[in-house]
C-alpha cells in the first residue's frame, strides 16, 4: 500500500499542477503539453482526416500503375504539407494544394478539422498561388488577452491594439488605413480600445487633438498629452477650423517642396518629404460623435451641417496631410444629418463592440462585410472588449482588447506629457492641465476629479 501511495502521490502531483498552468498560464501548458500531444496527432492521422473530409484527390497514373503491379489499389493523395510549427497560441503549417483545389474546399472544412484534431479553432490562409497556410488554435486565446510585448518594435503609426481569435494580432496601422470609425454601446469595451490606442501614441511624436462634446469627461484625464481638446460643440467648430488651416498649410509645404528646384524629390503627400522639414503627425478623436451633431434648432443644425462638411474634408484630404480621424460612438447614421454617410464611406476601417441594435451593426459593417454585422450581433454581453474589426477589403475578424484601466492609461499620458509636440495652431486649444503639466516650475499636477463612463 505504501508503495503504491509512493507512485501514485508524484503523479497526482504533476496532474494538478498541469491543472493550475492550463489555468493560469495556457501557454506555457500549450509549449509542454498540448503542443506535442496535437502534433503527434497530426502526423498520425493526417492522410486519413483529409480523406475523410475529402480534401484529397485521385493518384497520378504513375502511382496507379506501381499500386497495380504490386496488386493493390491507389489510395488517394492528400496535399503535401510541412512539418507542424508551433506559435504561441497553437500551431501552423503550409499546405501545396493538388490540382483542382482551391482554398474554399480547405475553409468549409476547417470545423471538421477542429473536430478531428481536437483544437479550439482552425483557420486557413491563402499565401500564394497553390499555397495555403493551416493554423491551429490551441485553446480561447480571447478569454484572457495580455497587452503585446511587440508594443515598443510595432513601427511609428502602427500600433497593436488586440488580439484576434486566430492569435495573431491585430494593429492599427494609420498609413494604411487612416481613418477609423468605432462603435460600442455602453460596457462594451469601446473605451477600453481608445485607451490602448490613446496610449501606444501618447509614447510616439504624435500630436493628439480631443473633441469630446460631453464636457470633454471622457478624454480629460489624458488631457496631459493632448495638443488640443475641444469640449463643447461651438469649441469643436473654432478646433475644426484651425485643423483645416493647418492642413492647407501642409499641402502648401508639399507643393513647394515639389518645385524647389530640379533635384527635388516629387511627392503627393508628408511621407514623401525630408525628415527635417516633414510636419508632425496628427491624430483627432472625436469621442461620442452623436453629442457633437446633436441639434435644437435652425442655428444650431447649421453648425451640424458645416462641422459635418470640415470633417468630410479632413476625411477626404488628411491623409496626404498627415492628419488622421478616429471617430468613436454608440451609433452613427444619416440621423447625424446632412453628410454624416458620407463621412462614414470615408472611415475605412470599422471597429464595431456590442451595440444595443442590429441597425447600429449594420451601420458600421454591412457596408463592407454583411457576415461581419451579423457576427457583431452575437458578441455576449458577458464579454466585453469582444469586437468586430473590418476594412475597406471586406476582409473582417474577432478580436479583443487588454484591459487597461483608466488610471493606468492616465499615468501614460502623464509621464509623456513631454513628448507633446510643438503645433501653433492649437497653442490655443491646449488643455489647462496639460499647460501646467508642461510646466516645470508649476506644483504636481491633481488628476480630474471627473471620470469618464466607461464603455
Amino acid at each position: 500500500m505504501a508503495d503504491t501511495v509512493r507512485v501514485l502521490l508524484p503523479v497526482l502531483l504533476v496532474l494538478v499542477a498541469l491543472l493550475v498552468v492550463r489555468w493560469r498560464v495556457p501557454v506555457l501548458f500549450w509549449w509542454l503539453v498540448g503542443y506535442p500531444v496535437v502534433m503527434v496527432r497530426v502526423l498520425i492521422s493526417y492522410r486519413a482526416t483529409m480523406d475523410a473530409c475529402g480534401l484529397t484527390v485521385p493518384a497520378s497514373a504513375v502511382r496507379r500503375a506501381t499500386a497495380r503491379m504490386m496488386g493493390r489499389q491507389a489510395a488517394p493523395v492528400p496535399p503535401r504539407h510541412s512539418f507542424p510549427l508551433p506559435t504561441g497560441s497553437g500551431l501552423v503549417m503550409r499546405l501545396r494544394m493538388a490540382a483542382g483545389q482551391a482554398p474554399e474546399d480547405f475553409t468549409a472544412s476547417a470545423d471538421r478539422l477542429r473536430h478531428a484534431w481536437g483544437a479550439h479553432a482552425v483557420y486557413v490562409l491563402p499565401t500564394k498561388p497553390g499555397w495555403l497556410e493551416l493554423r491551429l488554435v490551441g485553446w480561447d486565446v480571447l478569454a484572457d488577452v495580455r497587452p503585446s510585448r511587440r508594443r515598443l518594435a510595432a513601427g511609428p503609426l502602427c500600433l497593436p491594439l488586440a488580439l484576434g481569435e486566430d492569435g495573431r494580432w491585430h494593429s492599427r496601422d494609420f498609413r494604411t488605413v487612416p481613418h477609423e470609425l468605432i462603435l460600442g454601446a455602453t460596457q462594451s469595451g469601446k473605451s477600453v480600445y481608445l485607451r490602448n490606442l490613446l496610449c501606444g501614441l501618447a509614447r510616439q511624436s504624435v500630436v493628439l487633438v480631443g473633441i469630446d462634446c460631453k464636457w470633454g469627461v471622457e478624454l480629460a484625464p489624458f488631457a496631459p498629452r493632448l495638443s488640443a481638446l475641444a469640449d463643447n460643440p461651438d469649441r469643436a467648430n473654432e478646433l475644426l477650423d484651425a485643423l483645416l488651416a493647418e492642413m492647407e498649410a501642409r499641402f502648401r509645404l508639399i507643393g513647394r517642396s515639389s518645385t524647389a528646384g530640379p533635384d527635388a524629390v516629387l511627392t503627393s503627400d508628408v511621407w514623401g518629404l525630408p525628415d527635417d522639414v516633414r510636419p508632425v503627425p496628427v491624430v483627432v478623436v472625436v469621442d461620442e460623435v452623436a453629442e457633437l451633431f446633436l441639434a435644437a434648432g435652425k442655428d444650431d443644425e447649421k453648425r451640424r451641417d458645416a462641422m459635418v462638411t470640415k470633417l468630410i474634408r479632413l476625411a477626404q484630404l488628411g491623409r496626404a496631410a498627415g492628419i488622421y480621424l478616429e471617430v468613436c460612438g454608440q451609433r452613427f447614421g444619416s440621423e447625424l444629418g446632412k453628410g454624416a454617410t458620407m463621412l462614414r464611406a470615408q472611415l475605412t476601417g470599422r471597429v464595431c463592440h456590442r451595440v444595443n441594435d442590429e441597425a447600429s451593426a449594420n451601420m458600421a459593417l454591412a457596408d463592407i462585410a454583411p457576415e461581419a454585422a451579423l457576427a457583431a450581433t452575437s458578441i455576449p454581453a458577458e464579454r466585453p472588449g469582444i469586437a468586430i474589426v473590418g476594412d475597406s477589403s471586406g476582409g473582417w475578424s474577432r478580436v479583443r482588447s487588454p484591459h487597461l484601466t483608466l488610471d493606468e492609461a492616465a499615468a501614460v499620458c502623464r509621464d509623456t506629457s513631454g513628448l507633446v509636440p510643438e503645433l501653433p495652431r492649437l497653442d490655443s486649444f491646449r488643455p489647462d492641465i496639460a499647460v501646467e503639466a508642461a510646466d516645470p516650475a508649476s506644483p504636481a499636477t491633481i488628476a480630474p476629479t471627473a471620470r469618464p463612463v466607461t464603455g
